[in-house]
């Protein structure tokens, strides 16, 4: 409202007939003429704000770097945080937030924009909306949230696909390392073993042992798996938010990763001790201290 209430001053003014003849302005229209005019607005990134640096209250000059004109004044209203966005992160980019009729004052083209965002009332039909915008509009193309999504995101889907591969390349080689290690502990106590079922203690019970050693190995490892990730997640983000002064994460350990770790650490342990058992369990106690 502001802003349109200057604009019109302007207008009017501009329009304005001589006044030769009219009368003396009373005090209140003169008291009015001699307010100085509204500055626009305008609001900072907070990384701009810290680089100049700038404070609420500051007048600042604002040119577009594509246009000619000369340079305009505004005030600055307030101090933003740019939401964090992993398509905008590489281009590391600062802004600065206008009023649409300052900014189309700065422009050196009017009643042109690159891209809109249009909100629809629930239930209404986007691709009625989308028809309807284009052929209006001729040249525009009106795409869906989620079409705009999947084609921003096409980057992302691959390092995601990068990232599962080597976490099934992770998962193979964990496994592989427990069986390894299982079957290393279970040869040093074959004698051990043999020991014990001389004097009658059962094969299952055997079993039993060995399994829940390997369980107990792959906890503790997934304990300490977690504590290492929780730390390194830690250096990752502190670096990198240092480097592009944002506030979005790059690495992320949630309790939903730790579970699905933990529950994998357990089924390869049972899977590892159940494989190391069987070939203790399987051949005669009179054989077990043979090499």
């Amino acid at each position: 409202m502001m802003i349109a209430s200057t604009l019109a001053l302007a207008l009017a003014l501009a329009q304005a007939p001589p006044r030769a003849r009219a009368p003396a302005p009373s005090a209140a229209a003169s008291a009015r003429a001699a307010e100085p005019a509204r500055v626009p607005q305008v609001l900072i990134d907070r990384r701009l704000a810290e680089a100049v640096p700038l404070r609420v209250g500051d007048t600042v000059t604002v040119r577009a770097l594509a246009g000619r004109g000369a340079p305009l004044p505004f005030v600055v209203a307030g101090v933003f945080e740019r939401e964090a966005d992993p398509n905008r992160i590489s281009r590391n980019e600062m802004e600065l937030r206008f009023h649409l009729p300052d900014l189309e004052t700065i422009l050196p083209q009017k009643d042109r924009v690159d891209r809109i965002a249009i909100v629809l009332k629930p239930g209404a039909d986007a691709d009625s909306a989308a028809r309807w915008i284009e052929a209006t509009a001729f040249g525009t193309r009106a795409y869906g949230s989620a079409a705009l999504a999947s084609q921003s995101s096409a980057t992302f889907r691959v390092i995601s696909r990068f990232h599962d591969a080597i976490g099934i390349v992770t998962i193979l080689a964990s496994a592989i390392f427990l069986l390894c290690v299982m079957i290393i502990r279970v040869d040093e106590r074959k004698r051990d073993m043999a020991m014990l079922r001389l004097i009658g203690v059962s094969r299952s019970t055997v079993f039993r042992a060995i399994v829940l050693e390997a369980i107990a190995i792959s906890l503790v490892g997934s304990a300490a798996g977690g504590v290492i990730g929780l730390v390194a997640a830690r250096i990752v983000n502190a670096h990198y938010a240092a480097v592009y002064d944002t506030t979005l994460r790059f690495a992320l350990v949630t309790p939903r990763i730790v579970m699905t770790a933990a529950a994998l650490g357990l089924a390869l342990g049972i899977g590892a001790g159940a494989l190391a058992a069987w070939r203790v369990v399987a051949v005669p106690p009179q054989k077990l201290g043979e090499r």
